[in-house]
């Protein structure tokens, strides 16, 4: 056998095969790292090259908050009255339609009480005017007479308060023709005059009292619609757990008219009032003038020595 059939073959060393298996981990690692890489390298901006200036990279500006939206969410306020539900404008008869069943009672009730004042205000001027425009006639045609009986017979079946005086005057002569003390009877008369001028005073009176009690009371009234509807308004505020204007509005708006109804019906039946006051002062003086002439006529003639009973009888044949 020769040596070189005879010579073994050479063993690998435990080093070689070390360094043969990191090899093959390599060609194995390698390409995978490469493959997961690749986007984050794609991404990543390539350095500039040595030598070459950079520009400074411009500061990011931050972007400014997106607008709040101005509907809300669905669901995020559940009570708030949609726009529907609010009246489209706020004259006063929608606001009037959409109040509370108690403001509209409030308004109605302030509303008849200034109808009532203008009523009462236009009868009365009426009788005012009618009965001094009397008064100052028969005044004038007895103040041009001598005697109560032609007095008497001037007026005739005319009517109003002076004929009145002049009958309460003829009567009360009437029942003292016995008398022969004539010194009481003008003030029997005079008595019978106050009487007379005292009840008309009253009578023309009547219907001032509803003016004092609208001029004194409306307000006050008013005040109570403006009280109920703006707690109405905050009771739909707290509902609608908001304090938008829109919600708020239409409530404290009829509350409003509420007091305006009631100053409205107030102030004019205060003036009425006063302006009633000074004429039926006026009318009482015209009164009192009429009852002192016919209390003159009465003097004069019992004066001139005409008896009671004389001047009784005689008041009959002037006035037919």
């Amino acid at each position: 056998m020769t040596e070189r059939e005879t010579e073994t073959p050479p063993r690998p060393s435990p080093g070689g095969c070390a360094a043969l298996r990191v090899l093959l981990a390599a060609c194995i690692a390698v390409p995978l790292a490469l493959a997961l890489g690749l986007p984050a390298a794609a991404q990543a901006p390539s350095p500039p090259p040595a030598g070459t200036a950079t520009a400074p990279a411009p500061t990011p500006v931050p972007a400014p908050p997106p607008a709040p939206s101005a509907v809300p969410p669905a669901g995020a306020q559940p009570g708030i009255i949609g726009a529907v539900h609010l009246p489209r404008d706020l004259s006063p008869w929608s606001m009037f339609a959409s109040a509370d069943i108690v403001v509209k009672a409030v308004m109605v009730g302030l509303a008849f009480a200034s109808v009532v004042t203008w009523t009462v205000w236009l009868a009365k001027s009426l009788e005012l005017v009618l009965a001094r425009r009397r008064v100052r006639r028969a005044l004038d045609a007895i103040g041009e007479e001598r005697s109560l009986a032609a007095a008497t017979a001037r007026i005739g079946a005319r009517r109003g308060i002076v004929a009145s005086f002049l009958a309460a005057a003829a009567h009360e002569l009437q029942l003292s023709c016995d008398v022969i003390q004539r010194e009481g009877i003008k003030e029997r008369v005079a008595s019978r005059l106050a009487r007379l001028e005292a009840a008309a005073a009253r009578d023309m009176n009547k219907g001032t009292g509803v003016l004092a009690t609208i001029g004194s009371t409306a307000p006050f009234v008013g005040l109570f619609g403006t009280v109920w509807g703006i707690m109405n308004s905050f009771i739909g505020i707290s509902r609608a757990q908001t304090t938008n204007l829109a919600v708020v509005a239409p409530g404290i708006a009829e509350a409003l008219l509420a007091t305006a109804i009631g100053l409205f019906a107030a102030i004019p039946a205060v003036i009425v009032y006063n302006q009633f006051a000074r004429w039926i002062g006026g009318y009482r003086g015209l009164l009192g003038d009429a009852s002192a002439e016919v209390l003159r006529l009465v003097s004069r003639d019992l004066d001139r020595g005409i008896g009671a009973g004389a001047a009784g009888r005689e008041l009959p044949r002037a006035a037919e």
